[in-house]
């Protein structure tokens, strides 16, 4: 039986999924507005399936064997990678800057230091964030609901 936070939080983590799927839509108007257009479609990308992604987490929280702590700290920690994906890509994109972490989309564009250093943070931490995510979520798909909800 699924306890009423933890019924609280996949909705919620849906609602913000369809928030950030918005957000990177309206990124796609703004695209030509850039320093570095080719960053912002990267942001715009990055809102758009990180927004779906969100979604997905939502739909498969009912099926998650964790304790409600864990819930909620991945309940955040996917908030916080997701949302600094298309935030950080964004910046980098109204900037001009990210060419050390993102070569590609970066080439020929150098931000402040401040600015590079910033964008460095952001995507160092939401890689680290969201390795944990789908590690944690990997662990509360071990099986163990599954087996309950068979037998029942």
């Amino acid at each position: 039986m699924k306890s009423n936070t933890s019924s609280t939080l996949d909705h919620k983590i849906i609602r913000y999924g369809v928030l950030l799927f918005l957000l990177g839509l309206i990124t796609g108007f703004v695209i030509p507005l850039m320093q570095n257009p080719r960053m912002g479609l990267s942001s715009h990308l990055e809102g758009v399936q990180n927004g779906m992604l969100l979604i997905l987490f939502g739909l498969i929280w009912p099926k998650l064997d964790l304790s409600q702590r864990s819930l909620t700290w991945v309940y955040f920690l996917a908030l916080y990678g997701t949302y600094t994906n298309w935030f950080t890509t964004f910046l980098a994109g109204l900037w001009g800057a990210g060419s050390e972490m993102m070569p590609i989309a970066g080439f020929g564009f150098q931000g402040l230091s401040w600015q590079e250093l910033l964008i460095k943070f952001g995507l160092f931490s939401l890689s680290v964030t969201m390795v944990l995510v789908c590690a944690i979520l990997l662990f509360g798909l071990r099986g163990t609901r599954f087996k309950n909800q068979k037998t029942a």
